[in-house]
């Protein structure tokens, strides 16, 4: 099984294009060392032929002209979908589905740039896909388009995806105020368990979490590969550097640092390879030469970058 990091940055990337803290600056300038990353989106495969996207970010576009496995190549995929009529036999992509953890925009945007395709197969919760329909629409736009093919994913169901590969979607409790007021409470938020079936491995992806409860721990403890939310490196980040009025709690996610911060939960996981992904721009650990950079090094986890493959 293979993962690739399409994007691992937070909400509007880095640089992120109205923001002038250091990070951002020192991406523009070239002061301090720091990489550039787009919005957050990974894809998963079991042959490095067919692919599913882990949300659709606003970068989606640029995110696959950058991964040569997820351009048009001409494959013939077991169980696609019959092209629409007036749909070129000539376009084509390795990309069979897109999974939702939330509906947040920066994970559903870039649904709307698939509107070219002959269809779109689309695994999200009921609640994810409550807001989609009713909240933001992009569901019913996107259906004037191409045709949508909708799964609602259950938390603790397992479901194939294709040959060799399963996911088990699981809640990951928030108390994040919902925009689009959503009545649905379990699953706003879900992270995926990625099972290959022919060895039994197993990652998986977490990019909001609010709160690491028992049942999420479980959850990660048990993985081989976990990549986590690393959004902020403290709660107040955004206070302090006065470009927010809420704490990485209010927007949904947990803190890096600290005692209770996700860098001692996944220092202590058993997993081979643990990986921070969607990253705020304002998180001290994107600049290389910085000493939160170095302390999580140290910790034995590593800090995604775009492109970034990991064979499970």
């Amino acid at each position: 099984m293979w993962l690739r990091v399409l994007g691992a940055g937070a909400g509007g990337g880095f640089p992120q294009w109205n923001c002038g803290c250091p990070g951002c600056r020192a991406v523009r300038d070239g002061s301090r060392p720091a990489t550039p990353r787009t919005q957050s989106s990974i894809a998963v495969s079991a042959d490095r032929t067919t692919w599913f996207l882990v949300n659709a970010s606003p970068d989606l576009r640029a995110q696959i002209e950058a991964s040569p496995v997820l351009r048009p190549g001409g494959t013939k995929r077991s169980g696609a979908a019959a092209p629409k009529a007036g749909y070129s036999a000539k376009r084509d992509s390795p990309i069979a589905a897109v999974l939702l953890t939330d509906a947040e925009l920066d994970h559903t945007m870039g649904l709307l740039l698939l509107r070219e395709g002959p269809g779109v197969e689309l695994h999200a919760t009921e609640a994810s896909l409550q807001t989609l329909r009713d909240g933001t629409g992009f569901l019913s736009t996107l259906e004037r388009y191409t045709t949508v093919t909708p799964h609602t994913v259950v938390p603790g169901e397992t479901v194939a995806l294709g040959e060799g590969l399963t996911y088990t979607a699981f809640d990951v409790p928030t108390v994040k105020k919902a925009r689009f007021g959503v009545t649905e409470d379990v699953g706003r938020v879900v992270g995926y368990r990625f099972t290959d079936t022919a060895t039994g491995r197993s990652a998986v992806y977490l990019p909001g979490v609010q709160e690491v409860t028992p049942a999420v721990h479980d959850e990660l403890a048990a993985a081989d590969t976990v990549l986590v939310d690393g959004t902020t490196w403290t709660d107040d980040e955004m206070i302090r550097l006065g470009l927010a009025s809420k704490t990485a709690r209010d927007m949904g996610h947990l803190a890096v640092d600290g005692p209770d911060g996700s860098l001692a939960v996944l220092a202590g996981l058993p997993a081979e390879r643990k990986i921070y992904v969607h990253i705020n721009n304002t998180n001290p650990m994107l600049l290389e030469d910085s000493p939160e950079y170095a302390t999580v090094a140290a910790r034995g986890v590593e800090i995604a970058l775009d492109g970034l493959e990991v064979e499970v």
